[in-house]
């Protein structure tokens, strides 16, 4: 007998595809690596030649340390700049995140209270001055009297008993 496996056809193929992507990102990163070792030696061999220190004199070596030591304090100036300006422009982008922030409105906005007002107040602040009518809204409502639902209460009250045989049966609900 042979066990199904707990993981679909559809699903293995994808891990199967996924696996292999990995193993070639992974390849090509150290590819990457690689060439970038390489492009630093091939700098480093253009721009810093190797010295023949055994055949210079005292003098040479002193004249070839002054060299360097002009050539590092040029770079180091440059750096310097260079991080000045960066340091200038990362604090120029805070600035402008903080204004974006501000001009969007994200800021907490207060709880707000519930105001009465009433409809004629509504109509005035809509219409302003053009508002003559008076809108009096509980005259339109339907009158209800207390004794015609006591009433009908009571009538519910006593009809149940009577209704239990008349409801009863495939009849009652068919009715309901």
């Amino acid at each position: 007998m042979q066990k199904k496996s707990k993981i679909s056809a559809s699903r293995k193929l994808m891990l199967k595809l996924q696996s292999l992507m990995v193993a070639k990102a992974k390849e090509d990163l150290e590819q990457e690596l690689v060439e970038k070792e390489k492009q630093k030696e091939k700098y480093l061999e253009e721009k810093a030649p190797p010295l023949n220190i055994n055949s210079m004199s005292l003098e040479e070596l002193q004249k070839l340390c002054e060299e360097l030591h002009s050539k590092i304090d040029v770079v180091d100036e440059e750096r310097y700049d260079i991080e000045a300006k960066v340091m200038h422009n990362t604090r120029e982008i805070k600035d402008l995140n903080i204004k974006v922030v501000d001009l969007r409105g994200k800021f907490k906005r207060p709880n707000l209270r519930r105001v009465r007002v009433s409809a004629d107040a509504i109509l005035r602040s809509l219409l302003g001055s053009k508002h003559k009518v008076s809108l009096d809204l509980r005259a339109n409502l339907k009158s209800v009297k207390k004794e015609d639902t006591e009433k009908e209460k009571t009538a519910e009250v006593s009809d149940w008993r009577k209704n239990v045989e008349a409801m009863s049966g495939m009849e009652g609900r068919k009715k309901m």
